[in-house]
């Protein structure tokens, strides 16, 4: 390791010590490199700007990010919910059923697990305590572990990033998610069930078999959109990319046929949706300084031989990996991990023979449970400061949940075909 990268990493440390931003730390890193170099600093620019100017898929996370907030704003969630209750409603501990199905079927929409909390998330919670049915730390730890299922099921803005840094079918990726999301979906679910029994958690009234056919039709529009997407997509109506622009354009559509957003209302949403697109692009843009800098220490390389001189097997590999994720999860945010740690390990993943979707599904469900896990758990920060929620008593009740996600996360690290079946199935060629 050489002395310019020594630097470069203890700017980005001393940073993030000082809480500024991450995308700052690692352009203020990149330039202690360039200067500990002796190269010009103006080749930063050059990183940037053509690694931008060469990252089409890109364009697919502002859009998505859109997406998300206009249904979050325009009143479509209340509907998914009142279809999920008439469901599920009736059975034990009926609301934190709702508050699985309302994320599996917004997963379909936004690609986003903060996307998720904040939106039909707080709905949730609202709904879980109201007349004390739940307690606050339990209906908080159900929702954070729940919207981790948001970036598994497409779309899903990781993985769209992930396919930046890898170089993936966004397409296979997206494939590759149904079938873990749903795992995760059940996974929590099965800890619903034990828990509704163990602690007698309450039931919804049972919804009016006349009622039925009204509530559900007035959910269905909303659940179009990942019809929408997908069948564009596998049809070659559109691309994935594309399909981001379809998904914010079905969001306004909705809205406009339930009459739930507002001129007003609609310009805020797209200024929030312009700073969340802006502070996620400067974070990918200050990645690629970052990994120029790991590129050319020749990282890589180094790992991949590290891990072929030990002989690792595929699910060796794959273990070690989790373990290496789950750990970093606890102190690093997501964003860092995707798009410094994730190029680090390609080489070592071709060199043992991993398949890159099956890598990429796995790295990002490692990622989504480490925003539950403690100290950083940006989902449990994020239910905190919208809700109140003591975070020890929220860690506390996710433990349960916490364990059938990583049992999830084991069968599908275990069993590859959980991951790539459905790509396969659907003409994709994986290695």
């Amino acid at each position: 390791m050489s002395n310019a990268l020594i630097i470069m990493l203890a700017i980005m440390g001393g940073t993030m010590l000082l809480r500024a931003p991450i995308s700052f730390g690692m352009l203020a890193g990149g330039v202690g490199y360039l200067v500990a170099k002796g190269q010009d600093v103006g080749l930063m620019a050059d990183q940037v700007l053509n690694g931008l100017y060469n990252s089409y898929v890109l364009l697919a996370v502002p859009l998505f990010i859109l997406a998300a907030s206009i249904m979050n704003a325009g009143a479509i969630s209340e509907r998914l919910f009142s279809m999920a209750i008439a469901l599920v409603g009736h059975f034990r501990g009926g609301l934190a059923y709702v508050n699985v199905i309302v994320s599996v079927i917004f997963s379909g929409m936004s690609g986003s697990a903060i996307a998720d909390a904040a939106g039909p998330g707080l709905v949730s919670i609202r709904m879980m305590t109201n007349k004390n049915r739940f307690s606050a730390e339990f209906a908080g730890a159900i929702t954070a572990c729940s919207s981790t299922i948001g970036p598994i099921i497409p779309p899903s803005i990781p993985l769209v990033i992930y396919a930046l840094v890898s170089g993936s079918s966004v397409g296979a990726l997206f494939l590759g998610g149904v079938m873990p999301g749903f795992m995760m979906a059940i996974a929590l679910m099965i800890g619903i069930y034990i828990l509704g029994r163990v602690r007698n958690l309450p039931r919804e009234p049972r919804t009016p078999l006349k009622d039925m056919p009204k509530v559900i039709a007035e959910g269905f529009l909303p659940l179009t959109l990942p019809i929408v997407l997908l069948g564009g997509i596998y049809t070659g109506f559109f691309t994935p990319t594309e399909a981001a622009a379809v998904a914010a354009m079905h969001a306004i559509l909705l809205t406009i046929y339930y009459r739930s957003l507002s001129w007003k209302r609609l310009w805020q949403v797209l200024n929030e949706s312009l700073r969340q697109s802006a502070s996620v692009t400067l974070i990918v843009a200050s990645a690629f300084i970052m990994n120029y800098a790991i590129a050319a220490e020749q990282i890589p390389d180094l790992v991949a031989h590290w891990f072929t001189l030990h002989h690792f097997s595929r699910i060796e590999y794959l273990l070690f990996v989790n373990l290496i994720f789950l750990i970093l999860g606890c102190f690093l945010d997501t964003s860092t991990m995707l798009l410094v740690l994730v190029p680090l390990l390609l080489p070592a993943t071709r060199a043992v023979g991993v398949d890159l979707v099956h890598f990429g599904v796995i790295v990002v469900v490692n990622m989504m449970i480490g925003m539950v896990t403690p100290p950083f758990g940006m989902l449990l920060f994020v239910i905190n400061a919208m809700t109140g929620t003591s975070l020890k008593g929220m860690i506390r009740e996710s433990v349960p949940f916490m364990i059938l996600l990583l049992l999830a996360l084991l069968l599908m690290t275990l069993v590859p075909e959980t991951v790539l079946w459905l790509p396969q199935s659907m003409g994709y060629k994986t290695a």
